[in-house]
């Protein structure tokens, strides 16, 4: 069998084949399980459609089972010479059950192939990524709530500004990554549509059943006419980019803020001792590499949306190679993303927090607000109050009362961390991992 599903007697150039395959066999592996799932799904419509008899089904699902394990177990390869994972799956199958297995590609292009592919990559992928923001938002809640009452001062442009609090700053960055996931959600929407029977972008004169594929890989829909699905390459992807990029933003500001807060000028925070490295020449340094390489990571992924439509913005309707470059920079993006969420999670389990900050006198002043308002509250007018306040501190005369009472929805007081749990736990809800993973064992143990 050739080892391009497209090959007939013309042999390609060694040095254009390089050029145009560059790093697909390595990037395929990404895909070898999901290429596997789509052609489960493909090849069960067939039968019922009439293109294969059922003894040729039975003997197809059992060696597609069979190389899927191989996937599961990170011992598919595609080998020297074929050209994608498409391919390979597919020589397989042909050399297991001679000319069935040639079969599995009637009603389908290796377009709407890699589409199915990428879609059901990408939807496993954002559950993993969901999955890890979950455990970073409900690590941030429970330091909100362990560090609830310690004041900490609060910042606009890098002045001490007012009282905040730690059960402030954790619990801001859980309720910016329960925002984070709305958006994640929104990509998974679109993801979670069936591109196959789309075909090279123009359909298929065999009667294909695509709401068969549909309900099998648990889609939620089909991305209904072949045109658009095709179209989708890469916008898909790009949606999903700014949904990680998203995410990426939240952990990357937050590591700004440890490193920043965990250096000696500001002692706000200790990391833990096996999350710092040293100095090769001051032995007193413990360096936060983690939190920086964190932040330096997800400014990286921030840029993916912005890689992806570089090279999609000028392709006009139908396929092109182009299209091939996304891979290269999509498909690692969440591992990328998966490894920063865990460490950060790590970390911020076992962060310290200083609970006298408020014994240095240099932050007095961010209490002038509090003393203000009290003078308000009593009858003064507000703007006397601030200027009486204002002429104190400038005189000296100016005594803190450093006890604070917010009390409205959101404040120091009166957090409101059960009701953005609440939010957070009900997006992850809407997702609906279990229906889709009912799905793909069902066809995996037909």
């Amino acid at each position: 069998m050739p080892t391009k599903l497209w090959e007939k007697n013309i042999a390609v150039n060694e040095v254009i084949e390089r050029f145009t395959v560059g790093h697909d066999r390595e990037l395929d592996l990404y895909l070898a399980k999901y290429d596997v799932l789509g052609s489960m799904a493909h090849i069960t419509m067939l039968e019922h459609i009439g293109l294969l008899r059922r003894d040729e089904l039975d003997a197809l699902l059992a060696e597609l089972r069979a190389i899927y394990a191989e996937a599961e177990a990170g011992r598919f390869v595609i080998e020297e010479g074929v050209e994608d994972v498409h391919s390979q799956v597919e020589l397989m199958l042909t050399r297991r059950l001679g000319d069935t297995g040639k079969k599995i590609h009637s009603g389908r292009s290796r377009n709407d192939q890699v589409l199915v592919d990428l879609k059901l990559f990408t939807r496993d992928k954002i559950r993993e990524v969901a999955d890890h923001v979950m455990a970073l938002f409900r690590a941030l809640q429970a330091q909100s709530e362990r560090y609830r009452d310690v004041l900490m001062p609060g910042y606009t442009h890098l002045q001490v500004a007012m009282p905040s609090s730690f059960g402030l700053w954790f619990g801001a960055y859980a309720e910016s990554l329960a925002d984070d996931l709305l958006l994640l959600e929104a990509a998974y929407r679109m993801t979670n549509r069936n591109p196959l029977g789309s075909a090279a972008g123009y359909g298929s004169s065999f009667p294909l059943d695509r709401s068969m594929t549909t309900r099998l890989l648990g889609f939620d829909s089909m991305d209904y006419n072949v045109v658009y699905a095709q179209m989708g390459r890469g916008k898909n992807e790009r949606n999903v980019a700014f949904a990680l990029a998203g995410i990426a933003g939240t952990v990357a500001k937050m590591a700004f803020d440890a490193c920043m807060f965990n250096s000696q000028n500001f002692a706000f925070i200790k990391l833990p001792d096996e999350c710092t490295t040293g100095s090769s020449i001051m032995p007193h340094k413990k360096n936060p590499d983690v939190f920086e390489l964190i932040r330096a990571r997800c400014n990286k992924l921030q840029a993916l949306p912005q890689q992806i439509t570089l090279i999609m913005n000028n392709l006009p309707v139908g396929y092109f190679r182009d299209l091939q470059e996304i891979k290269e920079a999509f498909l690692p993006a969440f591992d990328a993303l998966d490894d920063c969420l865990s460490m950060a999670e790590y970390i911020v389990e076992r962060i310290r927090v200083n609970e006298h900050i408020l014994d240095d006198t240099r932050y007095d002043a961010m209490f002038s607000v509090e003393e203000v308002n009290r003078l308000a509250a009593s009858g003064m007018p507000f703007r006397d109050a601030y200027r009486k306040v204002g002429l104190d501190i400038e005189a000296g005369r100016f005594v803190p009362d450093k006890h604070v009472c917010h009390t409205h929805e959101g404040s120091i007081g009166n957090l409101c961390n059960d009701r953005i749990r609440e939010m957070a736990e009900a997006t992850y809800a809407r997702f609906g991992f279990d229906r889709v993973a009912e799905a793909e064992n069902k066809l995996l143990q037909r």
